[in-house]
């Protein structure tokens, strides 16, 4: 990892802050504000990043882009008809939306076009989740049901009853199970058999998770404390008070060799804990800034490296009017989606070409 981060943060007062991180060995770290942006009209509800783009949700039902690399507006997409409530990258080519229309939308990065609009749920989306290999996607919703969108041909592969409302679904790091949150506990599925192996009780209701690695997980919630338990046994191994108020969010980071584990909370603040993974026990705190809002939501931004682009390859920047005109259906009409493949476009495009050779030989 380079020295460079960033910490991008969500608020009520539809503001999104940047904050870069500043190391020491010696001396406690400090965080720094790098730029504030009044992003939406309404409350921001998610953010995610990638090697280059911040993508904030809101309940003003729009998604706003930004360009990290030299920090400006990248444009909006508009195609949800609610609260944007979820959004995850997959790498440097995609980026995946739910929202409480019950929409699951998947983004090209490349020109910002929407590749695939499905109704996921019938109620809202309150959470997805990609698998690692981009192949899979989890998703949960207000209709109590646990789905699985095989993202090859854009379909539902799996539909699993919870009985519940689930508020959160996130995949272990190496993809072979996944966790669901349900007010105060964490079903951990595994991937083969699709059955829960174990649960995780937390003492109040549960608001956001993290895999610290595969066999590690950091769970907060409506109280101050971070618990981290292991996945295998479901035994809390370490416990820490973080905040004066509940918990948001929860992001990490790895820096030399140890975990940096990142908490914000309605009590404005966003701390720096140093955590190692091998024996995890109190972790000490690395640094905090206090933001003075109410936070709503996090993320690590990490740069990828930089590379130099001729400027007649680069991508313009997506605006309103251009994402609009791509994606967003007219009143009363109905909009054609193929089934195209999603994630693997271009390797399925090259099959298709060489299949239609062989055809013609034939």
């Amino acid at each position: 990892m380079g020295d460079r981060v960033e910490l991008v943060a969500g608020c009520y007062e539809q503001i999104v802050c940047g904050y870069r991180v500043c190391t020491s060995e010696k001396e406690e770290w400090t965080i720094e504000p790098n730029f504030t942006h009044h992003a939406h009209t309404a409350s921001l509800s998610a953010v995610a990043s990638n090697d280059r783009f911040i993508a904030t949700g809101s309940k003003d039902e729009t998604i706003q882009l930004y360009d990290m690399s030299n920090k400006t507006e990248h444009g909006a997409l508009l195609h949800h008809d609610g609260t944007i409530s979820c959004l995850e990258f997959h790498g440097s080519s995609h980026l995946l939306s739910g929202g409480e229309d019950g929409l699951i939308c998947v983004w090209s990065t490349k020109k910002w076009e929407c590749l695939k609009s499905f109704n996921a749920h019938k109620g809202h989306v309150t959470s997805l989740s990609v698998h690692p290999s981009g192949k899979l996607a989890l998703s949960v919703g207000t209709d109590k049901t646990l789905r699985t969108w095989n993202l090859i041909t854009g379909r539902s592969a799996f539909i699993k009853n919870i009985k519940e409302n689930a508020q959160r679904v996130m995949w272990s790091p190496d993809g072979d199970q996944y966790a669901v949150v349900v007010n105060d506990r964490v079903d951990i599925y595994t991937m083969e058999s699709a059955t829960v192996v174990g649960t995780i009780v937390f003492p109040k209701r549960i608001s956001c998770l993290k895999f610290l690695k595969n066999t590690l997980l950091a769970v907060s919630g409506d109280d101050e404390s971070v618990r981290v338990y292991d996945v295998t046994s479901q035994k809390c191994l370490c416990e820490f008070k973080a905040h004066e108020n509940r918990i948001k969010a929860i992001e990490s980071f790895t820096k030399d060799s140890f975990c940096v584990v990142v908490t914000a909370s309605n009590d404005g603040f966003i701390k720096m804990w140093k955590l190692d993974l091998e024996n995890p026990e109190s972790p000490s705190l690395l640094g905090q800034i206090n933001t003075t809002a109410r936070l709503t939501c996090l993320t690590v931004w990490i740069p990828g490296e930089e590379k130099e682009t001729p400027v007649e390859q680069t991508v313009p920047p997506a605006t309103s009017k251009t994402v609009a005109e791509l994606s967003m259906p007219a009143k009363g009409k109905r909009v054609r989606t193929t089934d195209a493949v999603i994630i693997d476009d271009e390797t399925s495009s090259k099959e298709q070409g060489k299949k239609k050779r062989r055809q013609k030989v034939q």
